[in-house]
């Protein structure tokens, strides 16, 4: 009997001595644990809900089971699998959303930058369209002062050239020197505008009959410039003077002539030049100058 004692108490001993162990390490692991669920509670998780509780103890092994069965393993566990598939879906959605907000800036960034190249590019063509406005004002301009100038000359006519034909008395044709005179003459206005011909018959004689010689000796000359070399009736100027006197240089004395004559003056205004600048014929100008 005494010899079952003394090896029944070493066995007891020997059986307990883990149970205590075990207890004392639980009991002082609970303390960190609960003091590090007290500081966490205090502090949102990342999933919104609590931290997990640590497990509680169950059977004789408490925590550490080294018989646990399956059951016990899918209980202890499952919470933890839980919660990771949480993070890893809070993983997805933060991974998607930052991807989203980077696409929508990457947007945004290159939506600026065009409307910025687009406000260069109309500004480039703004400035393009003022020089432009800049140089047709300019033309314009002096266009403008071109006509004013031509205009306020239009009217004053000045001598070019002048020919003097002689006839003999009571003759009315043309001589060949006549007709190389005027030949030189029309050749010079050919195609030009801005230019009126003044044709004055001058005959020797008294009263009408010296009109009507003068007149029929101008309207020769004016008949061969029309028809020989086509220069427009309504450029040409015809009177006949008759005997009247011919002023000279002493302008105190006059002298009649005596014989007959035809004096032909070529008379020009700035009308040509205003065509020559505009590069177009102006014809309405040019068609004033005919006689009413």
């Amino acid at each position: 009997m005494n010899n079952r004692l003394l090896f029944a108490l070493p066995l007891a001993a020997v059986l307990a001595f883990p149970a205590v162990a075990q207890t004392t390490s639980s009991t002082d692991q609970s303390a960190p644990a609960a003091t590090q669920q007290t500081q966490s509670s205090s502090t949102d998780a990342a999933t919104g809900k609590a931290p997990l509780a640590p497990p509680s103890r169950e059977g004789f092994w408490g925590r550490i089971n080294p018989f646990a069965r399956k059951n016990y393993v899918k209980r202890q566990t499952e919470p933890i699998r839980d919660r990771v598939n949480e993070l890893d879906e809070l993983t997805a959605g933060n991974g998607k959303a930052i991807k989203d907000t980077d696409a929508r800036a990457q947007a945004g960034i290159k939506l600026a930058s065009d409307k910025a190249d687009a406000a260069d590019q109309h500004a480039v063509d703004a400035g393009n369209k003022a020089t432009m406005a800049q140089q047709t004002a300019q033309q314009v301009t002096t266009r403008v002062q071109t006509v004013e100038t031509v205009v306020g000359n239009i009217d004053q006519y000045k001598a070019q050239n002048q020919t003097e034909i002689r006839f003999r008395p009571g003759q009315t044709v043309l001589s060949k020197n006549a007709k190389d005179a005027l030949d030189t003459m029309a050749s010079s206005v050919k195609g030009q505008r801005g230019y009126i011909i003044e044709v004055q018959g001058f005959s020797s004689g008294q009263g009408q009959t010296a009109i009507t010689s003068s007149q029929k000796m101008a309207e020769s000359v004016v008949r061969y410039l029309v028809l020989n070399h086509e220069i427009p009736v309504y450029r040409i100027y015809l009177v006949g003077m008759g005997n009247a006197p011919v002023p000279t240089d002493d302008a105190a004395k006059t002298k009649r002539i005596s014989g007959g004559r035809v004096e032909i003056s070529l008379l020009k205004n700035d009308l040509e030049q205003l065509s020559a600048n505009s590069g177009a014929p102006v014809t309405t100008a040019d068609q004033a100058q005919q006689p009413k």
